[in-house]
């Protein structure tokens, strides 16, 4: 099952209300707001979260609305994102390249028991589908990342997959690794969606495939493919660092790591269009704008 935020289409000069959805059919909306689920954290929370999504499923009382005509918002409200680095061969290998300086410390923490983990965004500064992202003005090299990202509760549970764009700046990473913050963290540098897939096991969520293409004026200028069966670390284990001495109260989001990585002679232009692809969830979107 598919949960979603989304904007409902209201009638004139009325005010735009959002909304936590179930996307079961695949061509419409279901208003879980309207069922007495407006908060996110609470609804994942749920110890049977399937079940009670397949009981509100058959309801027949609940608004409905078609897909094509509500506004998909990310996935989250009041959620942190995280993200994981180096948990790809290839993402070690490229950020080694990136810098001889960091170069150690990339290899060191591939190997290690305890893994790279990094604040990336607060609910509110996270784009959806359709939304732009952005590269940074003071940047010459900027790349998208395709992620899975772990949706987790509360309590540590991971009870859901969405896909991820860790928007990255390589040159300002490279030049040194305490820059990671400014590289990583800025307007427009983190999108989450189209949705929450729920109900879906680790083992089934590593057959997944993940591709990337980017378009610019029409045309592909980048394309790449790779597994989540790749991911070094197993899900619950990044989770289990992330809970540590921390607490999440509204639940977190939790990207993997990237296994595409554009090489040193590709960055993002303004009016590219990064095209997500995730076989068990769907595709998240977006065009680049400068920021």
């Amino acid at each position: 099952m598919k949960l979603c935020r989304f904007l409902a289409p209201r009638p004139a000069l009325a005010t735009d209300t959002v909304g936590n959805g179930l996307v079961s059919d695949g061509a419409s909306v279901l208003d879980l707001t309207a069922a007495g689920w407006p908060n996110l954290g609470a609804l994942l929370d749920l110890d049977a979260l399937p079940a009670e999504l397949d009981r509100l499923a058959r309801q027949t009382d609940l608004p409905r609305y078609a897909l094509e005509g509500v506004r998909l918002l990310p996935p989250i409200d009041r959620q942190e994102v995280w993200a994981a680095g180096v948990t790809y061969l290839r993402s070690k290998k490229a950020r080694m390249e990136d810098s001889d300086f960091s170069a150690t410390a990339y290899d060191r923490v591939y190997e290690a028991e305890r893994p790279e983990l990094f604040f990336k965004s607060l609910p509110e500064k996270v784009v959806g589908s359709g939304e732009a992202v952005g590269i940074r003005r003071d940047a010459k090299w900027n790349v998208p990342e395709p992620e899975l990202a772990l949706v987790i509760n509360s309590r540590g549970k991971i009870v859901g997959y969405t896909i991820g764009n860790d928007m990255s700046s390589r040159d300002i990473e490279g030049e040194n690794l305490l820059y990671l913050p400014q590289a990583k963290i800025y307007s427009r540098s983190c999108a989450l969606g189209p949705w929450i897939v729920v109900g879906a096991t680790e083992e089934e969520a590593r057959s997944w495939r993940i591709g990337i293409q980017i378009r610019r004026a029409d045309q592909v200028v980048f394309e790449g493919e790779t597994s989540v069966g790749q991911i070094k670390r197993s899900f619950q284990g990044l989770v289990d660092f992330l809970f540590r001495s921390q607490s999440f109260p509204h639940g977190a989001v939790l990207l993997t790591g990237t296994g595409v990585v554009p090489s040193e002679s590709f960055t993002l232009q303004p009016g590219d269009v990064v095209r997500i692809d995730v076989s068990g969830i769907g595709t998240l979107e977006n065009p680049v704008a400068e920021v």
